[in-house]
Formats: structure tokens, C-alpha cells, sequence
């Protein structure tokens, strides 16, 4: 497999990221890269499977079948919070920001379920891209230099640093994702709903709560990229904080901040 120069500066770019994971906003392959450039050479590394990557719902409008069931004259087969967005979408596109829910955390949520039924149309962006393992691969073991390109010495450096990785007693390469071998994603999980449980969280876990129970043995970064592990295992979903006034500082520092929008701050198993 063959990849073009700005393909490589994307990958090399990806690799300086803890847990080659980043938002997509961060990459710039180059000075003179536009937005719509970089999304293009994004989407054609998914379609490669050099990357993978989350999206999050933008905009959306009310589809047939959701205009459909709200001329129903029987009891609506969906939630309170999925009418209350059927109901503001049904005259006019909106944004996640225009809906009036609580808890905000909630919106991604009730949108991809009436995405998923039909109900909406929704528009949607990458979010978050991290290197696949077949990106990681390729990058070691496949990727051949070949014409001319002008690569930086701090592209140069991530790329290094990425090879000199020492190999484990398998003779594999070890994850920058991976987690001590005292849990696994599954026990993760576990604790996340039994957490759930005592504290009565209603399946919002704050993630502070999962901090105090699992740091130590897990770094803050090693946690970090253990729920991003679960969240696209679709095992469960992580959710901004839009108003951090019920918390203290050091409660939403817990958070994993992100560039758009509130740290991601409540744990939701699927």
C-alpha cells in the first residue's frame, strides 16, 4: 500500500498524541493544509483502515417515519426526552445546542438512538481519530519511503520514538493504549456499573468516583485511554459536563478535557 505525503504528515502528526488518539481539529499535516483538506485526507485513511475515528452528531431534522409517529393517536412508542426532540425538530434543522434536555450529557445519546431508528436525519463529524491497528502495522512493518516529500525532523522524531518502542517477550510491540494486566476492559466495566450501583449515579457515573477507585494501580492517562477502549467496543458512552456548578475544581478536573465542548465527565454503560 502506496499512502501520499500529507497521508504520512497526518499519521506522523497522530503519532505525537498520547495514545496516538487526538481530536481531529489538532492535525495539521501542513501550514497550508485546509480544514477541508485534512478531512478528506482523514477519510480516506479510515476508508484505508489506517485510522478509526468517532463522530458526533451536528445537526439534524425530523425524517418521515419521525413525522410519521407524531401524528400517531395512541400512546408515542418512544421516551419523553426522544418527543421533546422530535417535536423541536419537526418544522426546521437544528443543532444539539438548540435542545432544551437535562442532563445535557444525555443529547449524543437520544440522537444516535433516533438516528439509528430512523426517526431523524442527523448530520454528523469526526470527532476523535486514533491510529488502528492496522495503522500501527503498517507504519512498523509495511510503509516504504519512496519519491520526494519535505518531512519535518519533529515528524521525524515521532516516527522514531514510535520504532524504538522495546518489544515484549512475545515478540510483539506493546500497545500505547494498553492497561496493567490486573484488569481487564471487562473488569472495567464491572466496577463502572457496581460504582453505578452504591452511589446511584442512574448510570451518569462522574468519572472522579472511577478515579478514587482505580488510580492507583492505573495512571490518570492509562484509564483515560481504557474507557476510549470500552466507548468503541460500544460498551459504553462518554459524555460532556455542561454545568460544573454542582462540583467542586478538583471533581471536574477528573474530567478528560476536549477542544469543543465540556470535559467528558459521566460514564454511561450502554
Amino acid at each position: 500500500m502506496e499512502i501520499a505525503t500529507i497521508e504520512l504528515k497526518f499519521l506522523l502528526q497522530l503519532l505525537s498524541f498520547s495514545g496516538y488518539r487526538a481530536s481531529l481539529s489538532k492535525i495539521q499535516p501542513s501550514a497550508k493544509t485546509s480544514s477541508s483538506e485534512r478531512n478528506k485526507t482523514c477519510s480516506q485513511l479510515c476508508d484505508r483502515g489506517l485510522i478509526d475515528c468517532s463522530q458526533k452528531i451536528v445537526s439534524f431534522k425530523i425524517a418521515p417515519a419521525g413525522k410519521a409517529l407524531l401524528k400517531l393517536k395512541t400512546e408515542f412508542p418512544v421516551s419523553e426526552q426522544e418527543l421533546k426532540v422530535l417535536k423541536a425538530c419537526e418544522d426546521q434543522r437544528i443543532t444539539p445546542e438548540q435542545l432544551k434536555i437535562r442532563p445535557a450529557a444525555e443529547k449524543q445519546a437520544i440522537l444516535k438512538k433516533l438516528t439509528d431508528r430512523g426517526l431523524i436525519q442527523a448530520e454528523t463529524k469526526i470527532d476523535e481519530i486514533w491510529l488502528s491497528d492496522r495503522g500501527k502495522a503498517y507504519l512498523r512493518s509495511e510503509y516504504s519511503p519512496k519519491g520526494s516529500g519535505n518531512i519535518s525532523l519533529g515528524l521525524l522524531d515521532c516516527y522514531l520514538r514510535f520504532l524504538r518502542q522495546p518489544e515484549s517477550s512475545n515478540g510483539s510491540f506493546p500497545q500505547a493504549d494498553s492497561i496493567p494486566a490486573k484488569f481487564s476492559d471487562a473488569e472495567i466495566l464491572q466496577i463502572i456499573q457496581t460504582l453505578d450501583r452504591e452511589l446511584g449515579s442512574q448510570n451518569y457515573l462522574p468519572l472522579f468516583h472511577l478515579r478514587q477507585k482505580l488510580q492507583p494501580p492505573f495512571s490518570r492517562d492509562e484509564l483515560d485511554q481504557a474507557l476510549y477502549r470500552l466507548q468503541r467496543q460500544d460498551q459504553i458512552e462518554l459524555s460532556s459536563l455542561q454545568d460544573a456548578t454542582r462540583y467542586t475544581a478538583e471533581q471536574v478536573e477528573a474530567g478528560i478535557p476536549q477542544d469543543i465542548g465540556g470535559s467528558l465527565f459521566f460514564v454511561t454503560v450502554v
